[in-house]
């Protein structure tokens, strides 16, 4: 990457490097390429409404507990499909059981499938 408008900050225990892009802020380099990926299909005409970092209740609040949430990292509309894209560098540990998880309390709640990239 070449562009000056882009800025890799420091490695997590992961080797993931965050970038920040035009005010963005992505957890990693694979996560910003997927992103300027699916916005160049965007702007062919590919996929629309492409959002990113979208929020879901997977489970609320209670007496005893706060609300269980996952933070997609990409949606947007393919052959009017909604797609739910999560970006995974690392497929093993706790983050990513964690990931697996979520991704069956997506399903069951909205009947969505999360697709890891």
């Amino acid at each position: 990457m070449k562009n000056p408008s882009v800025k890799i900050k420091r490695a997590n225990k992961f080797n993931a490097r965050k970038v920040e892009y035009k005010g963005m802020v992505f957890h990693s380099k694979k996560e910003f390429e997927r992103y300027l990926f699916l916005q160049n299909n965007e702007k062919q005409g590919i996929i629309k409404d492409l959002e990113r970092q979208i929020e879901y209740e997977l489970l609320p609040a209670c007496q005893y507990f706060k609300a269980v949430k996952y933070i997609a990292d990409f949606r947007y509309k393919w052959n009017n499909e909604t797609v739910i894209e999560d970006v995974k560098g690392m497929r093993k540990g706790t983050a990513y059981s964690l990931f697996k998880i979520k991704q069956k309390l997506m399903f069951n709640k909205y009947k969505i499938l999360v697709k890891e990239i």
